[in-house]
């Protein structure tokens, strides 16, 4: 699972996270990120609700790839597996939801931010992780100051990111795709504004195409 979750992320370069109050939006919002094509999706385990959207998710569009973020335990990582989480995203680098994760067949994306965690997030076999909170830790400039030390590591950037900015973070050789709640902002979510989620996300890989066209 993990070398599929990193050729999708690879592909689109967009990861929407999302946090859903409501999972009856599940189904509907799974729509329109594949409209908008971005058929990925990063539900956070900030909400009672979170679980059976990742559910509804899968089920509505079984295309559709899928995940967990905000893991905080091993627990979580088994309860997100269990209803049908493809990977797992933390927002800290903790070697028990990393291995939790393998063993249950999960790709996962832990946060590092400094030289030291990504050190030790190599230890562990990574070959990609979370970089969280991107925009207060140093930004595009750390990131590139980065892949020196560590050419072999791919960075999710996570933090910060917006449509102003997302060109910037593409453009670093180390990144892999880029992670942030502007492709569904809450208000949206709220509203069930689908056609809203649709526009940001097709705007969000225009972006995309053209870093890599140019």
């Amino acid at each position: 699972m993990q070398v599929f979750a990193d050729a999708a992320l690879a592909r689109v370069r967009i990861l929407p996270v999302l946090q859903l109050e409501d999972a009856a939006l599940a189904a509907p919002l799974a729509r329109a990120l594949v409209q908008g094509g971005v058929p990925v999706a990063e539900i956070t385990l900030r909400t009672p609700a979170a679980l059976a959207a990742i559910a509804r998710l899968r089920r509505t569009e079984p295309g559709l790839l899928v995940g967990a973020g905000t893991v905080v335990t091993a627990t979580q990582v088994r309860e997100a597996a269990g209803a049908g989480a493809q990977f797992i995203v933390s927002p800290g680098l903790d070697e028990a939801i990393v291995q939790a994760a393998q063993t249950a067949g999960l790709a996962v994306y832990p946060g590092a931010v400094t030289a030291t965690e990504l050190q030790a997030a190599q230890r562990l076999g990574l070959g990609v992780v979370k970089f969280f909170p991107a925009a207060q830790s140093g930004g595009p400039a750390a990131i590139r100051a980065f892949h020196g030390p560590f050419p072999g590591l791919r960075l999710l950037p996570t933090g910060g990111v917006t449509l102003e900015n997302l060109a910037a973070y593409l453009r670093c050789p180390a990144v892999l795709a880029c992670g942030g709640s502007f492709l569904a902002p809450a208000d949206v979510l709220a509203r069930g504004d689908w056609a809203a989620v649709i526009r940001l996300c097709r705007q969000a890989r225009a972006i995309a195409e053209e870093v890599s066209n140019g």
